[in-house]
């Protein structure tokens, strides 16, 4: 496996190929961190717990953030690329108004 033919569960990356870094919860900062393919490249992003909580799962009292997040991936990634396109630098930190018009 040469460096520039890397083999990712079962797909084949050749060079220019872009993988998506994970999402992930933040404990130290109370936010989910993930990134959104946006012109040919990733745009950090972040959206904090409470606001995911109180747009998605407000009568929850256990919810998990990151579970939260990946049932709303493209909702959230479409905001992203919305405020990316309206001029917003990254990393862009989703807001609970931002929630409610998307």
């Amino acid at each position: 496996m040469s460096p520039l033919n890397l083999n990712f569960h079962g797909a084949t990356l050749a060079p220019g190929d872009l993988v998506k870094p994970a999402a992930f919860y933040d404990l130290s900062s109370g936010a989910v961190r993930f990134w959104v393919l946006v012109d040919e490249h990733f745009v950090g992003a972040t959206v904090r717990r409470e606001t995911l909580h109180y747009r998605y799962s407000a009568h929850n009292t256990d919810d998990d953030p990151l579970l939260t997040f990946q049932a709303h991936t493209d909702e959230l990634e479409g905001i992203v690329r919305r405020r990316v396109a309206s001029g917003s630098r990254e990393p862009v930190m989703l807001r609970d108004h931002d929630l409610m018009a998307g």
